[in-house]
């Protein structure tokens, strides 16, 4: 295997991030030299990112690492067009309140895993609204438009999948690749940001920028990607049947962030190491060739240190000890995610289906009774086989509470209030 110069470039080949780059030997040359401000983009669609954007965070974070400076680029103006990378459908049109809002709790992540700040290798967080905002139509058009190519950006998977696919692509969306882009064009002449970084699905927009920087300012910029992140059944990183893998707490426990990983596949454990912790190479080899009982302890040794990244080590120790007393004590633990109902209405009694509703258990009174059908649900720990049950005041236990389960592994709390 190729040694590079550059620390960044070794340490992200090691751990797993690496899927392509526009250029590696001039990129490594200059990251092995000087300080490369790189940049990632976040479009600002939900009030909190998921586990699917962890892969482009830690790869900030080994950028930081290695000496380099990371930008974060707030997409609050993209947001307003829609990428159309990887989606079937166009994007839903949020208010500019939406999209503030959205931002607002995205951005509470970045500080827990970068370092900000006004130092040279200090990350820093801009807006692409503060210049896609003012551009002026026509002239946009005239100095950008003539640099892209039509038959060229057809080629790209994230417009031709589309198409071949017969699902309707707006003119709307198409502008999204364009403004990328000029994304990248503006931070290298505000920032002398010279390297985007992104997943592998945004591979065309990137190289796209890459050449706009060169044709208009004739400067030298790269692009990097990671791989597309799935688990080893081939379902796509940061979605459960449940739905996003939030890292807000506000949005998705600590409790549940934790047993998101402690559920990891077995042959997945070792890569997701690698990517999501900063767990020596050689203890992660070591661990990833364990099985039976032991490698589920290496599965919450995973769980643990990328949820003490996220929500910190308290937050992390308090989850693996909840799920040890829920699972190897049979014990109930108080800190179980959980959910107030009011005593009047446990009083009169709440359908059992609803109940799992509210505690986040299932999404939708259909489902509860499919889970309940299924043999799946639990009262107390013990099955529910009555779709059509109410539960009230009486099923409380001496604490108070009310245990459900869905399954083995997910339980949630009612408490009376």
């Amino acid at each position: 295997m190729t040694t590079y110069k550059s620390d960044f470039i070794n340490t992200i080949i090691e751990r797993g991030y690496l899927h392509q780059c526009t250029d590696m030997d001039a990129l490594d040359a200059q990251a092995s030299s000087q300080v490369v401000t790189a940049y990632i983009g976040f479009d600002c669609t939900a009030p909190s990112l998921h586990a699917g954007s962890l892969l482009p965070i830690m790869l900030l974070r080994k950028l930081q690492q290695s000496g380099h400076k990371p930008i974060v680029l707030m997409g609050a103006g993209t947001t307003k067009v829609g990428d159309p990378s990887g989606k079937d459908d166009t994007r839903k049109v949020l208010s500019d309140e939406n999209i503030e809002t959205n931002m607002a709790g995205i951005k509470q992540v970045f500080a827990k895993y970068l370092t900000f700040g006004d130092g040279p290798t200090d990350a820093v967080m801009v807006n692409n609204d503060d210049w896609l905002q003012d551009l002026q139509y026509l002239p946009f058009l005239r100095d950008y438009g003539r640099h892209f190519s039509i038959n060229r950006m057809m080629s790209f998977d994230s417009v031709k999948l589309r198409l071949e696919r017969e699902q309707p692509l707006s003119f709307l969306e198409f502008n999204y690749m364009i403004l990328q882009a000029y994304d990248f064009l503006e931070l290298g002449r505000r920032h002398g940001c010279s390297l985007q970084m992104g997943g592998s699905d945004q591979w065309g927009n990137i190289v796209n920028g890459v050449e706009l920087g060169r044709r208009c300012d004739n400067l030298s910029l790269f692009g990097l990607t990671t791989p597309l992140l799935t688990t080893s059944s081939g379902a796509k990183m940061g979605k459960t049947a449940d739905g996003a893998v939030w890292l807000n707490a506000d949005m998705l426990s600590p409790y549940d962030y934790w047993q998101y990983w402690r559920n990891t596949e077995d042959a997945d454990v070792g890569r997701l190491m690698r990517l999501f912790t900063e767990m020596p190479l050689d203890e992660i080899a070591r661990l990833e060739k364990l099985e039976g009982a032991e490698l589920n302890d290496a599965k919450k040794i995973l769980a643990t240190e990328v949820t003490t990244l996220c929500h910190g080590r308290d937050a992390a120790d308090q989850a693996a000890e909840t799920a040890r007393k829920t699972f190897e004590e049979g014990t109930l633990a108080e800190d179980l995610p959980s959910t107030d109902v009011a005593s009047a209405d446990l009083e009169q009694g709440i359908p059992v289906y609803d109940l799992f509703c509210r505690a986040g258990l299932a999404n939708s009174n259909g489902e509860a009774r499919r889970l309940i059908k299924g043999g799946g649900a639990r009262l107390n720990d013990q099955r529910i086989e009555d779709e059509t049950l109410a539960v009230t005041s009486a099923d409380l236990d001496t604490n108070g509470v009310i245990k459900l389960s869905a399954g083995k592994k997910r339980h949630a709390l009612i408490k009376s209030v």
